[in-house]
């Protein structure tokens, strides 16, 4: 007879053999009907090509005219045959209203062919070629029929393993888009909350890593697709060119009161299949569990462990919400807070996704983070307080962003902060939560750590505009102003126009005397709800820094209309009892006390409150600050600004007023290790202990101590910025070296100050013991 091959399938833990018409798994026998084989063999000599129903149903049935239904029946008995689980695909992809495609890598085995009767057996092992020789038959034979066989399970071996690296799972360092579903079904409450709550059910693992929003949005910007819905085809392209490796794409499609979730994993380099996941929901109100199971399938398919997958693997419900339009809501903020900065118009969303949900957490603590944004503080503190009462209801890594935010907002506990940032990087050390680190080590006013931990959250999440923000505040805080200008300049070469970049321009072009480039910054601001209160407000200081006193109460009754405009309830306070603090420095201490009451009566928030208290103690009600401050340490025990900054800056200022100069450089000096911090959200308060220590060491005559701290001040520029006591500073130096005797250099340092105030209004009674110690120096 002929020689003859015999062909046979391996896949997984199955060995198919055609000519036996037998399937086993390991080595027991798989029952299948005679049609569950036959599209069993089409789908594995198919190469993972898909194969539309029409086309399987022709080569199991080509001549007889069946029933779409027979298709399915046998592809449904041939799921159970090979094991697979309502929840996954592990075999069998189904595209929906498509086909179908065997996803799993194939090894195809070719028996050596010989001469002779063929002598058949259920499976080639052993092979069946390595039967006994025939007697008289040399052991040389042997030798080489089974050197023949050796080399067949070599070759076997090394196309198996080609097979399977050309469906290589994702390791640890790979980042991954994903794609908008595609909502077949017509009901607009998919569009965007599928997609949101899939991300956030994958944002539970330490393994995967999601290409940002923010990422995305820059690259659809530099593909002229900005606004741009991101289909499969435009997320492979967004995919190829942050050099990410793969898309998900899912899907949902309604059959008649069942929803049908489909989920692909796909290499957007060659698009191979990596994976994929299916599931079914009874109804609308299940689609969101069904959603959290496809997440978790897909993230074991694309190469996180097992335990890994259950350790980290909070419900849908708790993640997210249960509600679809909650989940819609929310993500309609997110976009607006995350992607467009628009925090004002991010907050009535996040309110709505809770008015659907009273116990969405991420939608509570999404909002604090906001309102914090826009001035209002205490409304911030209250969202996030209540995110944090709920913390049980979602998942570790929100966990992580809720309790960060409670630290910050609600206790002002930085240092509890910094460590929740600390224990974060130990689960996701991809993560590691640089930026709100640097942000906290700013506030502390350790500059240069917080410039590494801005460069570092550049560098490990690039492309995203706060944090380009971040990095030009972290130079122009260590006054290297080219460096901040460049951060900018790259900003904008990706389409990044970030309102805080602006802002830290401005102070670029404030430090560079730069007065066209300051104008054009803040006309930028103007028109943005919540940035455009807090440039005017920052303009009001820049006014007094040159003497134009009239000209900064003009800009702080602006600064405040704006708040009021967008519904700021906490920000005209702050802008106020800035305005007060202003007046105290100058000595017009009537209208400093006035206008720290009136702002007390807008609000009692953390910041309003203790600039209000510090100016009534600069203005001598000893009385009413005193108050206060016992207030602010009741409320607020842990606060690290308020006990390291605030209090000791309320309580030297009284202690000066009453000529106590040595309790005042007492109560200082505790405070010295965060001299250099104290910066708040929306207003400078830096530098203050060290002006009012500088102020201690004059009036009790210590020249000599009084210019060491007043050169502080005037060697951090970038810290000051347009903060009053940058110029003051040049001031009171000057008087620290009259009273040293050093009169060349004190005449120096008052024709400074005179020069920054050669605009100032004459009345201002600072001003005007300033002109006559000068004319004495003559």
């Amino acid at each position: 007879m002929s020689p003859e091959i015999k062909a046979l399938y391996e896949f997984g833990n199955f060995r198919c053999d055609p000519r036996e018409h037998l399937l086993l798994c390991g080595d027991t026998s798989v029952s299948l009907s005679p049609k569950a084989f036959e599209i069993l063999l089409v789908l594995i000599r198919s190469n993972g090509r898909l194969l539309t129903k029409d086309e399987l149903m022709q080569q199991v049935w080509p001549d007889s005219f069946v029933e779409e239904g027979n298709l399915t029946v046998n592809i449904s008995a041939l799921r159970r045959a090979l094991g697979e689980t309502p929840a996954g695909q592990q075999y069998i992809e189904t595209i929906p209203k498509r086909g179908y495609r065997f996803v799993v890598p194939v090894t195809e085995t070719r028996d050596v062919p010989i001469a002779g009767p063929v002598l058949e057996t259920s499976f080639p092992w052993p092979p069946e070629n390595a039967i006994e020789a025939p007697a008289g038959q040399s052991s040389r034979s042997r030798f080489r029929l089974w050197a023949a066989v050796g080399l067949l399970l070599v070759a076997t071996i090394i196309a198996a393993i080609m097979i399977l690296g050309r469906h290589s799972r994702l390791t640890d360092k790979d980042v991954v888009v994903l794609a908008d579903f595609n909502n077949s079904t017509g009901d607009p409450v998919f569009d965007d909350a599928l997609r949101q709550g899939l991300s956030s059910q994958l944002e539970q693992s330490p393994f995967l890593h999601l290409l940002s929003d923010e990422r995305i949005a820059q690259t659809l910007s530099l593909m002229a697709r900005k606004d741009s819905h991101l289909t499969y085809d435009v997320a492979r392209e967004v995919c190829q060119r942050t050099a990410s490796a793969a898309v998900l794409n899912g899907a949902i499609a309604q059959i008649g009161t069942q929803y049908l979730l489909t989920l692909k994993a796909i290499n957007c380099a060659d698009g191979e299949s990596l994976g994929s996941a299916e599931e079914q929901a009874a109804d609308k109100d299940h689609v969101l569990d069904a959603l959290g199971k496809m997440a978790s399938h897909i993230r074991q398919q694309l190469g996180e462990s097992l335990a890994s997958v259950e350790k980290y693997d909070a419900p849908e419900q708790n993640v997210t919400t249960a509600s679809l339009e909650a989940l819609k809501a929310y993500s309609l903020g997110y976009q607006a807070e995350v992607l467009k900065s628009d925090y004002a118009a991010s907050i009535p969303l996040f309110q709505r996704a809770v008015d659907l949900d009273p116990n969405f957490a991420m939608a509570y603590a999404r909002m604090g983070t906001s309102y914090s944004d826009v001035n209002e503080i205490t409304r911030g503190a209250e969202s996030v307080r209540r995110a944090y009462e709920l913390r049980n209801r979602v998942s570790e890594r929100e966990g992580f962003y809720i309790a960060e935010h409670y630290e910050i907002l609600v206790t002002g506990n930085l240092d509890a902060a910094r460590k929740v940032d600390e224990l974060s990087s130990q689960t996701y050390p991809r993560d590691t939560p640089y930026t709100n680190l640097g942000l906290i080590y700013s506030e502390l006013g350790d500059y240069d750590k917080a410039l590494q931990a801005f460069q570092d959250a550049l560098k490990f999440s690039p492309g995203t505009g706060n944090r380009y923000a971040n990095l030009t505040s972290g130079y122009v805080q260590l006054n290297r102003l080219e460096e901040a200008k460049a951060v900018a300049r790259e900003a904008e070469s990706h389409g990044i126009d970030y309102p805080e970049i602006h802002l830290n321009l401005y102070w670029v072009a404030f430090l560079e005397h730069d007065l066209a480039a300051m104008e054009r910054e803040a006309r930028g601001m103007m028109g943005r709800a919540g940035h455009e209160d807090q440039m005017l407000n920052y303009q009001a200081d820049t006014a007094l820094y040159g003497g134009q006193l009239a000209r900064a109460r003009l800009l702080t009754k602006r600064a405040m209309d704006a708040a009021r405009q967008v519904d700021e309830k906490e920000a005209p306070a702050l802008y106020q009892a800035d305005g007060a603090v202003r007046e105290a420095l100058v000595g017009n201490a009537d209208l400093a006390k006035q206008q720290a009451h009136a702002a007390l009566a807008i609000s009692d928030s953390r910041d309003a409150e203790a600039l209000s208290a510090f100016a009534l103690a600069l203005a001598g009600d000893a009385t009413s600050a005193l108050r206060l401050a016992d207030e602010l340490g009741k409320r607020f025990p842990q606060d690290t600004i308020v006990q390291s900054t605030y209090l000791p800056a309320i309580h030297a200022a009284e202690l000066l007023v009453r000529n106590d100069y040595g309790k005042a450089i007492d109560v200082l000096a505790a405070a010295a290790p965060r001299e250099l911090g104290g910066n708040i959200e929306n207003v400078n308060f830096v530098l203050y202990l060290i002006y009012l220590r500088g102020n201690a060491y004059i009036a009790s005559r210590q020249g000599t101590a009084a210019v060491a701290e007043f050169q502080k001040i005037i060697d951090h520029p970038g810290v000051a910025r347009t903060e009053p006591i940058g110029a003051l500073a040049h001031l009171q130096i000057g008087r620290a070296f009259a009273l040293s005797v050093d009169m060349a250099r004190a005449r120096a340092a008052y024709q400074e100050f005179l020069t920054l105030w050669k605009e100032a209004d004459p009345d201002i009674p600072i001003f005007k013991q300033a002109t006559a110690e000068f004319s004495k120096l003559q």
